[in-house]
């Protein structure tokens, strides 16, 4: 199974979809998972942070999940959030999601909340492993958990066998640590989108990305040109998509991507409370720095 996701470099993190009553919008999955893949994501995360998980409930993930590999019909890897602060619940919910097919991995987030130690987070995590045969994709994310997985603590997970990669939010710093010390087929996603380039070129895999939903073919010329030993240019792709990455954080997410989405005629709806979506005035000065960026990008 980790053989399939190596090659991966570019996950979206997708929205969730909701019609204009706030429930969720199945027959808009498919335009957007098509859009996503015309634009160069080579993987999709499901029911992450960016797909509101916080206020999906468990019904609403399984359809979800559903609806995604049946739209995506085999052509890109599939990881679902199946993480909680609770373990003894995340250990049921990942058997459900276990006898799904067409599921790659579970991505499951650093317990938030209840602030566990390192030695809690380690048995937290193994437990996960242990629960069934779906691999196990760690998610450590300190501005929204309240605590963070050390880079130790990352790599003793990293040696168990169904633990197979991590999407960390610490900074290029244990970025470097973990690409030095894990072991060669660990999978090392940086989840900032501002770290995409150098994160790549110190040797992670690559980025589990918010910005992909607007910019996902400008990010793709950018990890191209690091594979041809074009770093030059893949700079001048970095520093230009800097102000995209702000923007798309410039509120909190993921509103800013659904009012470019809307915008752009890919309905994804509003999103849910407490989250409220952007202003006209947000949503104008997001569109127009991603419009510079690229009209600047469609000159190289």
């Amino acid at each position: 199974m980790t053989d399939q996701l190596q090659n991966v470099t570019i996950w979206t993190a997708m929205v969730t979809p909701f019609n204009t009553e706030g429930k969720l919008a199945i027959d808009k999955v498919g335009p957007l998972v098509d859009y996503l893949l015309a634009n160069e994501t080579e993987g999709l995360v499901v029911a992450g942070t960016t797909g509101e998980s916080p206020t999906l409930n468990r019904e609403e993930e399984l359809e979800l999940f559903k609806e995604v590999i049946r739209c995506v019909d085999g052509r890109v890897p599939i990881i679902c959030g199946v993480g909680t602060n609770d373990t003894a619940e995340t250990v049921k919910f990942i058997k459900q999601v276990a006898e799904l097919d067409g599921i790659s991995a579970g991505l499951c987030v650093v317990p938030y909340y209840n602030k566990p130690s390192q030695e809690g987070m380690y048995r937290h995590f193994k437990t996960l492993s242990e629960a069934s045969n779906l691999p196990i994709m760690l998610y450590n994310v300190p501005g929204r958990t309240g605590v963070s997985l050390s880079v130790e603590t990352t790599l003793s997970l990293a040696q168990l066998p169904n633990i197979i990669g991590t999407k960390d939010c610490q900074g290029l710093e244990a970025i470097a640590e973990l690409v030095e010390c894990a072991p060669d087929d660990f999978l090392i996603y940086t989840g900032e989108d501002a770290l995409a380039m150098p994160a790549k070129i110190i040797g992670a895999t690559g980025v589990i990305s918010v910005a992909s939903h607007v910019v996902g073919k400008e990010m793709f010329a950018m990890y191209q040109a690091i594979q041809l030993g074009d770093l030059i240019k893949a700079a001048k792709y970095h520093r230009v998509l800097l102000s995209t990455y702000q923007a798309v954080f410039s509120c909190p997410s993921p509103s800013p991507v659904k009012a470019i989405l809307n915008q752009w005629g890919i309905e994804v709806g509003e999103p849910r409370l407490p989250m409220v979506a952007c202003t006209n005035d947000e949503t104008m000065d997001i569109l127009t720095k991603i419009n510079q960026s690229k009209q600047i990008i469609n000159l190289y």
